[in-house]
């Protein structure tokens, strides 16, 4: 008699699989390599010649999922490096996963359920930036003693109806022992009283050699008998014959078991799957080929993202981050500053607004043209390479012209200012945050003014030659009550800190009237940019991380980095100097009297917006009346204003 063989799992892997080990690696790992629980499943109906595969997907990290096919349950272990992964001892690794299944023997657990003969382990590491996997599977199995008696078709041996009672008692399990009737046995250990049936559904196709669960099976026989024994096994293949599932296909041993000798000491434990040249060592598998060049794109930036949470900041919210809606008005040097830096952090909506069109003394000073961009609008052609960095953004552009005070509106432009005046207003309720980085004063007014009525988180911008300014606007609710400023204090509420023009005592103008060509342009140190753009998208990071977001308070001393942010304290503002290489952090107080967000001209912007908004435009001094400004110079005395004396305390 010769002993019997047994035909190996081969692991089948999805590619899903390893998109989900990327997962679990960078969002619940990170630097642990714990063991997680995976389940793999094999079918017992391939056709003739399929090797048997146990397959693995996406679903195997998921312990609620439940499969229609047979299960194979274990556990994974992902290594930190390649060399911890080389330098795995792997005799032990299969050792111990022997381990539980002979535990289980033991103490009588497997006899009840017999899945828990059936685990796995599996060793990996993944290269998540260059998407290379190594990896060994294990398919732990003792060495019992079992020589073929006879082997067959059950078709020579069972008839039709015997086989249909045999199918339909043991349908949809592992394993299952029967009578000599093909009833169940309801008391485990009576089976091996008696000349009775083993069922195993079984992954292989071998006309001869079964596939590898009967092999633990088996153990568990001979670990429960005293003497050789004879079994009859069933190993059930299932077929589909005339419409009707069958299982004809199916092949029939008697074979002899020998008792274990030792029934105290683990038996010797095989099972480290082959490669595919047939040595036992681990698998590789390249996928950078054959991934979606954009889903690797998207999955690299949120790989660097990822790994600040792995030991700098768990803490860290991407969600917030990369769910933010953004509208950027201003697509010059700034505004591409500004945007390369949100697809950094990985922001998926930014809206890039402008009305000019790319120059030629642009593409050296912003980073988002290139020569062959000039003479295109700037804010679609932002827009297009934003999706060319990154494919996963969505980014827009929208052409247009911000209506500004101290410009008039002649009468055939009313009805295109009021689209423009429509069309800013819906940017700004899509929006988030906004992003102020446009080249003059009084163009920021307006998107101020709105995101000051519509309690947006507004960003505000601007470049001197060697200065530069990033603050951010209070937001202010309808129940909220603005206070008198408190001399020393420590802490400005969020809804306190003043906006972009709550410093000035007159209304904004056009400042472009009058002035020479150096005076027009935005001239400055080309460094300004960068260093003004960077630090507005980390204000606006901060922000997202704080409990109250756009409506966090900013302390006078941000030397202090506890705050209730993970990423520090947030300051009002910031203000640079390059001559110095140095910056401030001033905090204002809101001003009751300021021209963009005041609430008397946010009342009136929201009863009687194009009339309101018309009369700013086409009359200087009209916002100064609206907001007090006037009243307030007129009752003001300057003669006690210049013989204040700056000496006294």
């Amino acid at each position: 008699m010769t002993q019997l063989q047994y035909v190996p799992f081969i692991s089948a892997i999805e590619h899903g699989f390893w998109s989900e080990l990327n997962t679990k690696k960078l969002d619940e790992l990170k630097l642990d390599d714990r063991e997680l629980s995976l389940t793999g499943t094999y079918v017992n109906d391939s056709q003739v010649g399929v090797p048997a595969h146990i397959n693995f997907s996406y679903q195997s990290f998921d312990a609620k999922h439940k499969p229609h096919d047979f299960c194979y349950y274990g556990n994974i272990r992902n290594t930190n490096t390649i060399e911890e992964f080389k330098g795995m001892d792997f005799n032990n690794v299969l050792k111990l996963a022997g381990q539980k299944i002979w535990s289980n023997i033991k103490n009588g657990a497997a006899l009840s359920n017999l899945d828990l003969l059936n685990y796995f382990y599996v060793v990996t590491f993944a290269d998540l930036k260059k998407y290379r996997y190594s990896y060994w599977f294990s398919f732990p199995a003792f060495t019992p003693t079992v020589s073929v008696v006879s082997r067959s078709g059950v078709s020579n041996i069972f008839s039709d109806v015997e086989l249909d009672k045999i199918a339909e008692i043991s349908k949809n399990k592992v394993a299952c022992f029967l009578n000599k009737d093909f009833s169940a046995i309801t008391e485990p250990r009576s089976f091996f009283d008696s000349d009775n049936y083993l069922i195993v559904a079984d992954p292989s196709t071998n006309d001869e050699h079964p596939g590898w669960p009967l092999r633990n099976l088996l153990t568990l026989v001979a670990f429960h008998i005293q003497t050789t024994t004879k079994l009859n096994v069933i190993c059930r293949r299932d077929i589909k014959l005339s419409g009707r599932e069958s299982i004809k296909n199916s092949l029939s041993l008697v074979v002899n078991v020998e008792p274990l000798s030792n029934k105290t000491d683990m038996p010797k434990v095989v099972g480290w799957e082959r490669n595919s040249k047939g040595k036992l060592s681990s698998k590789f598998v390249d996928l950078s080929t054959s991934m979606d060049p954009a889903k690797i794109s998207e999955s690299s930036v949120n790989l660097n993202l990822k790994l600040m949470r792995w030991r700098l900041l768990p803490e860290l919210d991407l969600d917030a981050i990369q769910k933010v809606r953004v509208l950027v008005l201003g697509s010059g040097t700034l505004g591409c500053s500004v945007a390369r830096c949100l697809l950094g952090w990985g922001v998926k909506k930014i809206t890039m607004l402008d009305n000019g069109k790319v120059s030629y003394s642009n593409p050296v000073r912003q980073s988002l043209f290139n020569f062959e961009d000039c003479e295109k609008p700037k804010a679609e052609t932002a827009a297009e390479k934003l999706r060319l960095i990154n494919p996963g953004v969505d980014a827009k552009g929208v052409t247009l012209s911000i209506p500004m005070p101290g410009h008039p509106v002649a009468e055939l432009e009313l009805e295109k200012v009021k689209q423009d005046i429509d069309t800013l207003e819906n940017l700004i309720d899509e929006a988030d945050a906004v992003f102020l980085l446009t080249d003059t004063r009084e163009s920021r007014w307006l998107p101020t003014l709105m995101c000051s009525a519509k309690y947006k988180i507004c960003i505000n911008s601007a470049l001197g030659f060697d200065t530069y300014l990033v603050m951010r606007h209070g937001i202010r609710e309808k129940t909220d009550k603005l206070d008198s400023p408190v001399i020393g204090a420590e802490v400005i509420p969020g809804s306190q800190l003043g906006c972009y023009f709550c410093n000035d005592v007159v209304a904004p103008g056009d400042s472009t009237k009058d002035r020479t060509l150096d005076q027009m342009c935005t001239v400055t140190r080309p460094g300004n940019a960068y260093i003004a753009g960077a630090l507005a998208v980390e204000l606006l990071v901060s922000i997202l991380q704080h409990p109250l977001k756009g409506r966090a308070p900013a302390h006078i001393d941000i030397s202090d980095t506890k705050g209730d942010s993970c990423l520090g304290r947030i300051p009002h503002q910031i203000r640079g100097f390059l001559a110095q290489f140095s910056c401030v952090h001033p905090s204002c107080h809101a001003f009751n009297k300021c021209t963009a967000c005041c609430k008397d001209v946010i009342d009136k912007f929201r009863c009687d917006k194009y009339n309101f908004l018309l009369e700013v435009f086409n009359t200087a001094d009209y916002l100064e009346h609206v907001s007090g400004l006037h009243d307030m110079i007129s009752n003001t005395d300057l003669d006690d204003i210049w013989e204040f004396d700056s000496d006294s305390d």
